[in-house]
């Protein structure tokens, strides 16, 4: 039994296209691949990484899409544009926040960020298709899987998985990242930007920063390995003794 995960992919279609290859090679074209969420943002190409993973969801693939926090942002945009994340400490909307990276989201659809705010929301209500945002809308929360539970940031420990609110399997930090409990299953997870994909013991995190530059992870999970997908094949990732981010 494996299952593959990759991180956060942030509108970086090439380096999606380029680790689903990694798997491919190492577990075939039908491998299980769940992806930790956050398609959209930061990168050159969030429409083409959408298009993308619907393709391959309407053709069958066994892809599973775990909702990310900025997965959250544009289908509110259109939906709800005056809404601001709780999750924002700035509690600044997505397109007036410098470091969110809605301006290259919105123009991976042809939207002109330059014009005014009423004008700029009629053009993204017009370009970007309703698919997308019934389908970035529609993402799980989580993956529970018999290897690991796959979910954006995290979970409050000691909370029942039905029990877990959303603001924390998309957003927490403080309280995940620093536990040392057993949280029963592996969790597999993104959001928290590292150098590569690490394994802290009771957790994963596979967000290698394809946000800033850096290589977008994937790994596969067996029943006693863990191992990061390389070009030129796996390296172990074994268990640090603490967490560190």
């Amino acid at each position: 039994m494996r299952l593959y995960v990759i991180g956060d992919v942030h509108g970086h279609l090439d380096q999606l296209k380029a680790a689903h290859d990694r798997i491919f090679r190492d577990g075939g074209s039908d491998a299980l691949i769940a992806h930790v969420g956050d398609l959209i943002d930061r990168g050159p190409d969030s429409r083409g990484v959408v298009d993308y993973l619907m393709t391959g969801r309407d053709r069958g693939r066994p892809w599973i899409v775990t909702r990310g926090n900025h997965d959250r942002f544009l289908p509110q945009y259109l939906l709800q544009p005056d809404w601001v994340d709780p999750g924002l400490s700035s509690r600044l909307h997505w397109t007036l926040h410098s470091g969110l990276g809605a301006p290259e989201t919105l123009q991976s659809y042809g939207v002109d960020t330059a014009v005014s705010p009423d004008r700029m929301l009629d053009q993204a209500r017009r370009a970007v298709p309703a698919g997308h945002i019934a389908y970035l809308a529609s993402l799980p929360l989580y993956f529970l899987h018999p290897l690991a539970l796959v979910v954006h940031a995290g979970i409050r420990p000691g909370v029942d998985l039905q029990d877990q609110a959303e603001e924390d399997l998309v957003w927490i930090r403080q309280g995940f990242l620093n536990s040392p409990q057993d949280h029963g299953p592996l969790v597999v997870h993104g959001h928290t930007a590292i150098q590569t994909a690490t394994h802290y013991g009771n957790r994963l995190n596979v967000d290698g920063g394809a946000a800033y530059g850096r290589p977008l992870c994937a790994v596969v999970i067996e029943k006693d390995a863990v191992h990061l997908l390389t070009d030129a094949g796996r390296i172990p990732l074994e268990p640090k003794d603490l967490p560190c981010e």
